[in-house]
């Protein structure tokens, strides 16, 4: 089994529609926990991870310059993260489908972890 890490991407007014009251952040943490639990039983999870905070900073360059993060050209942000063990890259992307977050205008990005021997 490799792994691999889930993106997980949003746009902020669909973030806000979804966590933006109290009993929208409960109706969406349930269908996220639903798939991580189903991942979970079919020995796909390593890692849950976490989500992340709206604000951060971005450290650039050689001049190491800090900006306002986290990437304030795009038109989407990042809101946590996940570890997967899957067989390859294809099953991966197949099980990013279950994601909660693909039923609206998020996606998933599927990047394989590459090994490092030190």
């Amino acid at each position: 089994m490799a792994e691999f890490i889930y993106l997980y991407r949003n746009d902020p007014a669909s973030r806000k529609e979804h966590m933006g009251t109290p009993e929208a952040a409960q109706k969406s943490m349930q269908r996220w926990m639903a798939w991580m639990r189903d991942l979970e039983t079919k020995g796909h999870l390593k890692s849950a991870g976490q989500p992340l905070e709206e604000g951060g900073k971005v450290v650039r360059g050689p001049a190491k310059a800090i900006t306002d993060g986290p990437f304030v050209e795009a038109k989407d942000v990042i809101g946590g993260y996940s570890i997967i063990e899957a067989r390859d890259i294809a099953q991966a992307a197949e099980l990013a489908k279950g994601c909660p977050a693909v039923d609206g205008v998020g996606s998933v990005e599927v990047r394989p972890v590459m090994k490092m021997d030190f």
